[in-house]
């Protein structure tokens, strides 16, 4: 099943990754309200800009020894990521970066993510970072198989790995219906990717905050405000390939894929919140033992499906 999509010229990449960080900026001030929330205040929604502007106004650390090459990497690469999963992301029918195989680039930019938290962890060449770094590729060993089955469905279902097809496919019922198992482990996936809680390990409490433990001034700017990105951009997939795009009545296709992804933002960050903390050790065997074999029994059945329609 072949879409039409609108590919925009280069220029406009710059206007898809602005577009990200104002949804990663509107999803950090709705974080700090939730916050302010649970602890019976008002506001919060303009913390972010706040912590911005002092960040920006903080001295970077210096630390003995320190690999500030990689550690510079890890920090900058994680928003620049972020902006590479939304090139192939349609928005309604515009999308920048119309690929073929869209599904896989953004499963490389996630395995990127792998190193560039480790980086961020290594670079420093301190206790708590490091610990952070190894913590983090631990919990994505447990996290990455069931989520790269999670995406094989959507391509199963649609016979392609070009997301404009996926969304297509979806035409008259969402996948959500379909692969309510691949929805939850992508959106759990989402989370850990992102270093949110439940899958927080890597900038836990224990460690002081871990791989952010050191980062300072605009380093830590640039780690808080990519793992905002990396959820908002994940969001924006899950709509993508699990609750149809832009697909709704009445608003333009473009509006329906901002308001989705919004309040699956709200929704991801409102779980973080009520989720306590996993341990990789212990994430590992649920993962593979239980969240694998739903996944690929999962696709056995989309594939028996899509095998009756052809």
């Amino acid at each position: 099943m072949s879409a039409q999509i609108v590919q925009l010229e280069p220029g406009w990449g710059i206007v898809a990754a602005a577009a990200l960080f104002a949804l990663a900026l509107a999803g950090a001030g709705a974080d700090a309200a939730l916050e302010s929330r649970a602890q019976g205040r008002r506001g919060g929604f303009g913390a972010p800009v706040a912590e911005a502007a002092r960040l920006l106004r903080q001295r970077r650390r210096t630390l003995v020894a320190a690999d500030s090459l990689l550690w510079r990497i890890g920090v900058a690469g994680l928003p620049v990521v972020a902006a590479l999963m939304v090139a192939v992301l349609p928005v309604g029918h515009w999308v920048v970066a119309d690929l073929p195989v869209g599904l896989v680039w953004f499963n490389a930019m996630d395995v990127t993510v792998w190193a560039l938290v480790w980086m961020a962890g290594w670079g420093p060449n301190a206790l708590h970072p490091l610990v952070g770094g190894y913590r983090f590729l631990a919990l994505a060993l447990g996290y990455e198989l069931p989520l790269m089955f999670a995406l094989t469905g959507p391509a199963v279902a649609a016979g392609s790995l070009r997301m404009a097809d996926i969304v297509a496919a979806q035409e008259p019922l969402w996948f959500v219906a379909t692969m309510p198992v691949g929805f939850v482990v992508f959106c759990a996936s989402v989370l850990a990717f992102s270093l949110f809680r439940p899958f927080d390990a890597a900038v836990a409490a224990d460690l002081g905050g871990g791989v952010l433990s050191e980062a300072s001034g605009v380093d830590r700017l640039l780690l808080l405000a990519g793992r905002y990105a990396l959820l908002a951009a994940g969001a924006g997939f899950a709509v993508v390939l699990f609750l149809g795009g832009g697909a709704g009545p009445l608003l333009p296709d473009w509006l329906w894929f901002l308001l989705k992804t919004a309040v699956l933002l709200v929704g991801l960050l409102a779980l973080r919140r009520r989720a306590a903390s996993v341990r990789p050790d212990r994430l590992l065997p649920v993962a593979w033992t239980v969240g694998l074999p739903a996944v690929l029994l999962q696709i056995l059945v989309v594939a028996v499906l899509a095998g009756a329609k052809g």
